[in-house]
């Protein structure tokens, strides 16, 4: 297993390039950043893949779906926010590149496979409707849920505080305490370590 990270965009958003056995998954590409366009170009690229639709997680999916021809996938709630693009662009002052519709849906519970390794959709909304994280054996990617020594922001529309403690204490909590957390911004942590430290958790 290898996984690359990318960090691009003027959000410094990490998009993850997740590679297994010759097969690989692109997760929340900000942007189609050159490089990450030439290193996915040596791989069988199975999928792209959106945790949540704001637009530095997503700005790059019309680029690297042309690129790799991989299908779009993301939860259903999170269309419409994918629908939102331009708003967001306008909001925030970034270019804005059109994203293709998603060419299918990910649920709590579905499973993806990426060479020998599957990987179990986490509903954990909070931060942005239809947030999923995705968690392999050791290893989780959580988008804008969880972060080392932080949490998502709630004060985009669709957040909601309450929402997004749930989704981490019910959800990303209950796996191993070894478990790595690949974060949609920052450097990598454990769930033991946001779990003991983390203090905007709370007590758990």
């Amino acid at each position: 297993m290898e996984v690359k990270v990318y960090e691009i965009t003027p959000f410094l958003v990490n998009t993850y390039i997740l590679i297994d056995n010759g097969e690989a998954i692109v997760i929340d590409p900000g942007e189609d950043n050159l490089q990450l366009i030439r290193d996915l170009g040596k791989l069988k690229v199975k999928a792209v893949i959106n945790t949540h639709c704001h637009i530095d997680h997503c700005g790059g999916n019309g680029g690297v779906c042309k690129a790799t021809s991989a299908p779009l996938l993301m939860h259903p709630e999170s269309e419409v926010v994918l629908q939102t693009l331009g708003q967001q662009a306008l909001l925030f002052g970034v270019p804005f590149q059109a994203s293709p519709p998603p060419d299918g849906y990910l649920q709590e519970g579905d499973e993806i496979q990426v060479g020998n390794l599957t990987l179990k959709v986490l509903y954990t909304p909070g931060h942005a409707p239809g947030h999923i994280s995705l968690a392999g054996d050791g290893f989780v990617f959580v988008g804008d849920v969880l972060f080392q020594g932080s949490i998502g922001r709630t004060d985009l529309p669709g957040g909601d505080f309450q929402t997004l403690i749930s989704s981490i204490k019910e959800k990303l909590f209950l796996l191993p305490d070894d478990t790595v957390v690949y974060s949609g911004h920052g450097p990598a942590t454990t769930i033991g370590e946001e779990r003991k430290y983390n203090p905007f958790v709370g007590e758990y």
